[in-house]
């Protein structure tokens, strides 16, 4: 692997820096947090952490609405705590990524400000403006992520402003050249300042159809997934006019311009759209756009070995020399382990969840707390702060209980985390998968996954190799990773029970029990008689010749 390609297969840790650590005593983590846990974070073997929006924001979206993207908000420590960040990663070698929110920003941006005073001012056409119909309503019937229309009045230019998330998040007009160059230049700040890379938060949404016609309705039996269901009426439409145009592309092939005059900094963009997986195969295909994206398509209830082999399949064949990043959580959706173990938090399930991903073609965004096998908290109603959790109770409770703080010592107030009261509880299930427990404990999740992703650095073929699926009976997920040095068949047992199968294709030969390859520290399943034997939740990898 060289510099410039470190990102191929390159396992990175999301931080959500308000849940990481607290050095301060406030309640809330923040960048003295993540460098006090960085010699942590060394020991899980993962090769880059992206860490979640800290620029200055009035936090309605935490952090997600960006009020100074060339700031950082005192929340979370001051720019030269960043740059003690930068280096002190860099000195565990450890990259850096870092959110970057384009789409738009909070209504307290200085170019809103601006934007909405006038008709007439330096950034009137900075954001997305429409007048209002002859009876006063909305332009059109797009609505919001987060509940209700996608537009908002503002009384001083007598229009309307589009947002699709908060009301407090104004889209940007990127059909304004001005708008894409001071964009851009936003960037260029950080990647001088030697981030390693960018998660490209929504990027889907940059641009909108400048006819702004009506999305179309979307029928009853199409409205699951995408993390939307008929308690939110976002899944009524299909959202063809404000999300995934046609020009965002040429704004991607412009980034990756900026991002090619600094060798080795690496973008990942996070696809939503009608079709995500199609999406990710057009932004990451070819030398000039995203080096890698990362959708839904993991992140929902689905959890079968067929559902997994489709998704990875239909990506294969759409996306060429396109490079895929697979996340199975983070901190928009539920824990991993309450979503697809439903309520089997065996700590077999956990590990092999880990291996899993870890072998598919392509990066991996692991998010903090999946290395300890964290479950979904329970967080009442009084406690929410989600503001998408609050709006739509109790039908929907948000995505508070993914992003409740680390628990670091099980004895400790607060596990450890803070002083004096956190912003989100720690949950008291929580204190048993601590890390101080679970590290003197041979067998824990949190040492299966350090010694698996060891393990797997050793493994090219599980980094950089081809993918090819072998027909397997439910709940059998098997296939081979093949590089020039190594081929590699995986057999991953999706379920609790024993299971075994006989239907390895012919051309693999007969396979001996010496080609077993050892080490990763998972269950481990065998060959008898050329037949796989996979005990539950087992694995079983094998060098082919």
């Amino acid at each position: 692997m060289t510099q410039v390609s470190w990102w191929r297969g390159a396992v990175i840790y999301q931080i959500y820096p308000r849940s990481l650590m607290d050095s301060n005593g406030d309640g809330v983590g923040d960048l003295q947090g993540i460098i006090t846990k960085l010699d942590y974070i060394a020991s899980l073997n993962v090769d880059a952490i992206w860490v979640s929006p800290f620029f200055k924001s009035p936090m309605k979206d935490f952090g997600y609405d960006i009020s100074d993207y060339r700031a950082v908000d005192p929340l979370f420590g001051t720019m030269d705590d960043f740059d003690e960040l930068i280096a002190k990663a860099h000195g565990f070698g450890i990259k850096v990524i870092i959110d970057q929110v384009l789409s738009h920003t909070s209504d307290q941006h200085e170019w809103f400000i601006e934007s909405r005073e006038s008709r007439t001012n330096h950034k009137q056409d900075w954001y997305v403006w429409a007048d209002p119909k002859d009876d006063g309503t909305a332009p059109n019937n797009w609505l919001a992520i987060f509940g209700g229309g996608a537009w908002e009045w503002e009384p001083r230019r007598q229009q309307y402003y589009l947002h699709n998330f908060l009301t407090s998040q104004p889209d940007l007009n990127f059909h304004n050249p001005d708008v894409r160059q001071a964009v851009l230049d936003n960037v260029e700040f950080w990647l001088k300042k030697g981030v390693d890379g960018f998660r490209l938060d929504a990027i889907t949404f940059c641009f909108h159809d400048q006819d702004l016609r009506d999305n179309p309705a979307k029928p009853k039996d199409k409205r699951q997934g995408r993390g939307f269901s008929e308690d939110n009426p976002y899944a009524y439409q299909y959202h063809y006019y404000n999300n995934t145009r046609p020009e965002t592309v040429g704004f991607i092939e412009d980034l990756r311009g900026l991002i090619d005059r600094y060798p080795g900094a690496v973008t990942l963009g996070e696809v939503s759209s009608e079709d995500s997986l199609a999406t990710m195969a057009e932004y990451t295909r070819g030398e000039h756009r995203l080096h890698m994206a990362y959708s839904f398509e993991l992140l929902t209830d689905d959890f079968s070995a067929g559902y997994i082999r489709q998704t990875v399949e239909a990506l294969e064949a759409s996306i060429g020399d396109g490079w895929p990043c697979w996340a199975i959580g983070n901190h928009d959706v539920q824990r991993v382990v309450s979503r697809w173990g439903k309520g089997n938090t065996q700590s077999a399930m956990i590990k092999m969840l880990t291996a899993m991903l870890c072998s598919m073609r392509g990066s991996v965004c692991s998010y903090q707390g999946e290395e300890l096998g964290l479950s979904e908290a329970p967080v009442e109603f009084h406690q929410l702060q989600d503001p998408f959790g609050i709006a739509f109770w109790p039908m929907f409770k948000g995505r508070d209980g993914c992003r409740t703080p680390m628990p670091w010592l099980h004895d400790k107030r607060h596990a450890g985390f803070s002083d004096t009261t956190p912003w989100l509880p720690v949950p008291e299930h929580h204190l048993a998968l601590s890390v101080d427990l679970q590290e003197s404990d041979e067998a824990s999740v949190l040492n299966a996954y350090r010694q698996f992703l060891s393990w797997r650095q050793q493994q090219q073929a599980l980094i950089t190799g081809s993918i090819r699926f072998m027909d397997a009976p439910e709940p059998i997920l098997a296939f081979i990773r093949e590089t020039a040095g190594q081929r590699c068949l995986v057999c991953l047992n999706l379920s609790a029970k024993s299971v075994s199968y006989q239907g390895l294709p012919s051309c693999l030969g007969e396979i001996s029990r010496e080609q077993i390859i050892t080490g990763h520290g998972l269950l481990q399943g065998g060959i008898i008689d050329n037949e796989i034997q996979l005990p539950g939740f087992g694995c079983l990898y094998v060098k082919l010749k």
